[in-house]
């Protein structure tokens, strides 16, 4: 009964991530964010492996776990916080990393064995028209083409955003099976501190703002999105096909647009309600398609 609700709560707070990420980022740039984000993560997770005596995995275990941690959390936030950073408008952001459904059920075939169906992908079509919509109203471009932050270096960082979580997931399913999933945790957020730190190092002041509201953020995305989402988003992995995990992200750009309303009183159009509606259609249809063949 419990996993019932594991994707809905996955959402949820997956989708606060964006609204604390950007109440943090102006106060430090990327990799510098991130590096203390998984520095602060690990040092309360590692303790808490060894205080629950979790089993580790073997050596190549957590090597695996490692890089899935290293693409998943460094390559695809470094590269949507770099892509904000850089000017690309949040809308065109979104739009990009929404994508990942559809990427994911492509590779899923070659790489897992995973081969969606026609209502599959009927569904993952409806999904991403669903996100469009919802991040439709807030490109709101500039008229100049030069001033519209779409250039070669953000559509490059949002690229790599979208590879990262893609190929993360994707990692993850295949490679990492059978860990505990707090020690698989650990590992992963080592491999992600691992390469933040000489990214940060070598392209960055690594200048931080310690403001109230940095402290806020920081605090709110390593104990609720670094510690409870992405365990969720792991079991989920383990409990489910890849392809049918990702298309819960069609419904964060929906949800993100809640919370800002409900937060920030922006309004919501008629629009994104339909985008929202039509992202949630599309989680059910493609989570009947997964639970009728796991039964079969």
């Amino acid at each position: 009964m419990l996993l019932r609700f594991v994707p809905l709560l996955f959402v949820l707070l997956w989708s606060t991530g964006f609204i604390f990420s950007k109440l943090g980022a102006s106060h430090s740039e990327p990799f510098t964010f991130l590096a203390i984000r998984f520095a602060l993560t690990l040092g309360l997770l590692g303790p808490f492996c060894l205080a629950m005596r979790a089993p580790w995995p073997p050596l190549r275990t957590a090597l695996h776990a490692g890089v899935a941690g290293a693409t998943m959390h460094t390559f695809y936030l470094g590269g949507t916080l770099m892509a904000l950073r850089w000017g690309m408008p949040a809308g065109v952001t979104a739009l990009i990393v929404s994508l990942q459904p559809v990427l994911t059920a492509v590779l899923a075939a070659p790489l897992l064995g995973e081969r969606p169906g026609r209502w599959h992908w009927i569904g993952l079509a409806i999904g991403l028209a669903g996100a469009a919509l919802v991040v439709g109203p807030k490109l709101e471009l500039p008229m100049h083409a030069s001033s519209t932050g779409i250039s070669a270096p953000t559509i490059a960082a949002a690229g790599l955003s979208l590879l990262g979580i893609t190929i993360g997931t994707l990692y993850q399913k295949h490679f990492v099976t059978g860990a505990d999933l707090r020690t698989m945790s650990a590992c992963q957020f080592a491999g992600a501190l691992v390469t933040a730190i000489p990214l940060a190092w070598g392209l960055e002041s690594r200048v931080v703002d310690w403001a109230p509201e940095f402290m806020l953020a920081l605090g709110w995305l390593v104990i609720v999105l670094s510690l409870g989402a992405v365990s969720l988003l792991m079991l989920l992995i383990r409990q489910n096909a890849v392809s049918s995990v990702a298309v819960l992200f069609y419904l964060v750009p929906g949800v993100t647009a809640l919370l800002a309303w409900w937060l920030f009183d922006e309004r919501l159009s008629e629009v994104q309600l339909l985008g929202l509606a039509l992202a949630a259609a599309a989680v059910l249809l493609i989570g009947r398609i997964g639970a009728a063949a796991r039964r079969a």
